[in-house]
């Protein structure tokens, strides 16, 4: 039974109560679907993922469930495959009628599922940097955009570090694509040649990084100290990291910002020839704040294992929850669309300090911290902005510079500020 039919419910009980027949409570069950590879090449980062939203359940639950219900968390394994997310998506909406979806990594996997959410009115959180140019009603984008990621990381090298010549090296598909538009776009604003940004893209799971690599400390043959900025996902960057400490390449030498590297890809590393390399995200398990030490017990209790890492898409996933549950709570129900209406300005603590807000483009307003990789695979805090707010529509490509996302009082992802008129064109998520 739904949260919403409690009222119906509660008058059916009645009538039976009125006419001398006893009727028992029946049980109500909220389900959180979770959407995340346990297989395949991106379950080196999604599968911690899917334990994050079962602790936050079972968390829930220990508090007493919500709205006087049991939470169920309802897992299903869409196995890095961008094609079945979608249909997984669909199985949780129609089969098991899942009241929220927490999950994908991808943006590939995410435009997957997009169509499905939008048109089942399902509500999807999801927890990773992405590349920004989308809103959907459907979605709240609780990890980070370009202007709370990849253009402070840029900011950081050209500022900090004094790197002159760019290589833009990604995995093959939307997020890495847009994200370095957007990247080669800004630094040309910012002074740099076009000749001196190099961009390469190689397929998910690429093994042989030796003539990458090898072009890339070729940069440098001019006298420039060259930056790599990195938008490698999942296993590929094993054998990245692993050919660069081969041909014997230090942060001093040529510094490479990863945007989807954090702890629990470090785990898996030697990282004693990584020390020096950074990492720009929203969070790092070594902010010292007592929110995060609380956090960091309860997913070792959790998950019975002191040696494991906490992340950043981790963070997200637990800020989205908590707004979740108090939205749920203030509007009474797990109906979507009220849902939605109440998740406009709630607010819930940054593991790394401040209050996220969630605004009205559906994005958080979060701070930005570049990390310095250590010998034992955590990050030293090097830099810490203040909040920044999320921003749907980059301001350094023109077709998104006059575009805006408010769902709170215009009800829409792009509206036009120029034509003052809305445009919603469901193929562009």
């Amino acid at each position: 039974m739904k949260p919403s039919n409690k009222l119906l419910s509660a008058l059916s009980a009645a009538a039976l109560l009125a006419v001398g027949t006893s009727a028992s409570a029946q049980d109500c069950t909220i389900k959180v679907g979770v959407l995340h590879s346990l297989s395949g090449t991106m379950a080196i980062s999604e599968t911690t993922l899917a334990d994050t939203v079962q602790m936050l359940v079972a968390g829930q639950n220990e508090a007493g469930g919500l709205l006087g219900c049991e939470l169920e968390a309802v897992v299903v394994d869409p196995a890095s495959d961008w094609p079945l997310f979608a249909e997984k998506a669909r199985e949780l909406l129609t089969v098991h009628e899942v009241d929220v979806i927490f999950g994908n990594w991808t943006s590939v996997s995410r435009k997957s599922v997009l169509p499905v959410i939008e048109e089942l009115n399902g509500l999807l959180f999801y927890p990773v940097q992405y590349e920004g140019e989308e809103s959907s009603r459907n979605v709240f984008y609780t990890g980070a955009a370009p202007n709370q990621q990849a253009i402070p990381a840029v900011d950081y090298f050209l500022e900090e570090l004094g790197v002159e010549q760019f290589a833009l090296l990604g995995t093959d598909y939307v997020y890495p694509r847009t994200t370095n538009n957007i990247l080669q776009s800004y630094l040309i604003s910012k002074g740099v040649p076009e000749e001196n940004i190099f961009v390469n893209y190689t397929p998910f799971g690429q093994s042989d990084w030796a003539t990458i690599v090898s072009d890339v400390v070729a940069l440098s043959a001019g006298g420039n100290q060259v930056g790599v900025i990195s938008t490698i996902n999942g296993d590929a960057n094993v054998g990245f990291y692993k050919e660069l400490a081969a041909a014997g390449v230090s942060a001093d030498d040529i510094p490479v910002v990863a945007f989807s590297v954090g702890e629990e890809e470090l785990s898996g590393f030697d990282t004693s020839e990584l020390v020096g390399h950074l990492a720009a995200w929203n969070y790092f398990m070594s902010a010292d704040t007592p929110e995060n030490a609380a956090f960091i017990a309860q997913w070792h209790a959790y998950i019975g294992d002191d040696t494991r890492v906490t992340n950043d898409p981790m963070e997200a996933h637990y800020i989205g929850f908590n707004m979740w549950v108090n939205a749920v709570t203030d509007a009474g129900t797990t109906d979507v669309d009220e849902v939605r209406a109440a998740m406009y300005g709630q607010q819930f603590p940054n593991l790394t300090g401040g209050m996220a807000m969630m605004l009205p483009n559906h994005h958080l307003s979060k701070p930005v911290l570049i990390g310095e990789i250590r010998a034992d695979g955590q990050f030293d805090i090097i830099s810490q902005t203040d909040l920044v707010p999320g921003d749907a529509w980059t301001d350094y490509l023109p077709e998104s510079a006059v575009l805006d996302s408010d769902w709170e009082t215009l009800g829409c992802g792009m509206y036009n500020t120029e034509t003052q008129t809305c445009v919603q064109l469901t193929s562009n998520y």
